[in-house]
């Protein structure tokens, strides 16, 4: 009788080493979804050929924070996520350098991000889409850089 106890016992266990990393007979973890935002950025980022993260109005908000003594721009600017309980999906929206093979660098950013998120938080990353939604020019630099000269200096 006590082989048929030890057994459900040990069935039990396995149950809950199934229900995930973040799970355990000791309690639960959760991760926030900002959690999982910044990750995700930092790791878009770190892919040769990314220019920036986010929409024209998140890139300008992110340009007049930066002009703020102290102020930081958001890791998770361009990054959206949603966070269940074992699984994560994230969405984000890049600018590329002009002359990168797009195709290569979304399958960089892939498996950069699902490493980066699996690794840290535990959770099963299901989906990245990447959403390109603008193209880098080397003419943009030249022209912030001479844009400052006034009439009046």
């Amino acid at each position: 009788m006590a082989s048929t106890t030890d057994a459900a016992a040990k069935s039990q266990d396995l149950e809950k080493v199934d229900a995930g990393p973040l799970t355990s007979s000791q309690g639960t973890t959760t991760v926030a979804d900002v959690v999982v935002q910044k990750i995700a950025g930092l790791a878009t980022r770190e892919i040769p050929g990314v220019y920036d993260l986010g929409g024209g109005a998140a890139r300008a908000f992110s340009a007049l924070r930066e002009r703020i003594p102290g102020a930081t721009a958001s890791a998770g600017q361009g990054v959206s996520v949603e966070v269940g309980e074992k699984q994560a999906a994230v969405d984000l929206q890049i600018v590329v350098e002009y002359g990168v093979s797009i195709a290569d660098v979304a399958r960089s950013i892939r498996r950069n991000v699902i490493s980066a998120v699996e690794g840290m938080t535990g959770l099963e990353v299901v989906e990245v889409n990447i959403n390109v939604g603008d193209l880098h020019l080397p003419s943009d630099d030249e022209e912030d850089a001479s844009g400052d000269s006034g009439r009046v200096q």
